[in-house]
């Protein structure tokens, strides 16, 4: 394939990511939610919202599981720089503690949600509905990998995420957090035993390691 035709496909595919984008096109701000991080046994669980330009030109945004970690520190650096608005929200591992990580979740969301500079007049959502907010929703399964915003929510949340972990790796070393974002990885479990919790394990989530 040559370079054309590489970002022809590009080009077509960011298109028909954007058909909810146009479905709604009706309102003024359309925002993507996505949430990283639910999984880990440590760290918070982190949300992005991300409000783009109705004539979005950015290419390459993508779920951020199916970006490298360099593609997606670009297209992260693109989102924030040409974005209506974005923000950021997340729960403690505290908080996830205190009222579960589905609530944290939620949490997490409407805190992004709030940061933002513009306010939406419709959340696209990745396939929950968030209790307690007051703007028109719609939950799109798998919408990370289907809509444009929501994909861009989950880069912007992700790069966020994974930054702190890497700082965390500096100041709880031993763990991995630099190479597994404190997903439960064997590493990881052999060091829980080893050494013990840190401040930020959930402690509902690694009972049965330490």
């Amino acid at each position: 394939m040559t370079k054309e035709e590489r970002l022809a496909a590009e080009l077509q595919r960011t298109y028909e990511m954007q058909a909810y984008e146009r479905e709604y096109a009706g309102y003024t701000a359309i925002c993507g939610i996505d949430e990283v991080g639910r999984g880990p046994f440590a760290g918070p669980v982190m949300a992005g919202a991300v409000i783009l330009p109705k004539d979005c030109d950015i290419l390459y945004i993508n779920d951020s599981k199916k970006l490298s970690a360099k593609k997606r520190e670009a297209v992260c650096a693109e989102i924030r720089e040409k974005a209506v608005a974005w923000a950021l929200g997340e729960a403690s591992p505290e908080r996830i503690d205190e009222i579960n990580i589905l609530q944290a979740t939620y949490e997490a969301m409407r805190q992004a949600i709030k940061n933002l500079a513009v306010r939406p007049d419709i959340l696209l959502n990745d396939a929950v509905t968030i209790p307690e907010v007051d703007i028109k929703q719609i939950p799109i399964i798998k919408g990370d990998a289907k809509c444009l915003s929501i994909a861009a929510a989950s880069i912007v949340a992700k790069v966020a995420r994974d930054t702190l972990m890497k700082q965390y790796d500096e100041i709880y070393p031993g763990y991995g957090f630099a190479s597994n974002m404190g997903y439960g990885t064997a590493e990881h479990i052999a060091a829980l035993k080893r050494l013990g919790p840190t401040p930020i394990h959930r402690r509902s989530f690694i009972h049965k390691y330490a």
